[in-house]
């Protein structure tokens, strides 16, 4: 008797608190990225995974684990596609944060930061 009413009481505590992350369909937002390198290279990512800077991957704070974006680099037109599997930035006012590979494909290494445009992809 006590067994499903725990498991019940604490899947109603749970859905209570789930995240309300947004729908990733028609999110396009602009703002500043960075990226993140050799100094993370190998720890574990919010989504679980092993954080890769050579993989085309970046963090965002509340875009779902998966998402797809296109990140345009708004000074130089150049784009990028990665996947979210991390959250962040935890500096304010950036947008989102890339993997060092990312970075280098928009031409954003010397100055480490960039105006970008992001925009998600449908599946």
């Amino acid at each position: 008797m006590w067994r499903p009413l725990s498991a019940f009481a604490l899947f109603a505590l749970l859905a209570g608190c789930a995240s309300h992350d947004i729908d990733p369909r028609g999110y396009d937002k602009s703002g500043t990225a960075s990226y993140y390198g050799s100094r993370h290279h190998g720890k574990r990512t919010a989504s679980g995974e092993p954080f890769n800077q050579n993989a085309m991957t970046a963090a965002h704070r509340s875009l779902p684990f998966g998402t797809q974006v296109k990140v345009t680099n708004l000074n130089n037109d150049r784009s990028v596609v990665v996947r979210i599997n991390d959250r962040g930035p935890h500096t304010r006012g950036r947008l989102i944060d890339l993997s060092r590979a990312a970075a280098e494909k928009l031409g954003m290494i010397r100055s480490g930061t960039a105006r970008v445009r992001v925009q998600s992809l449908s599946d």
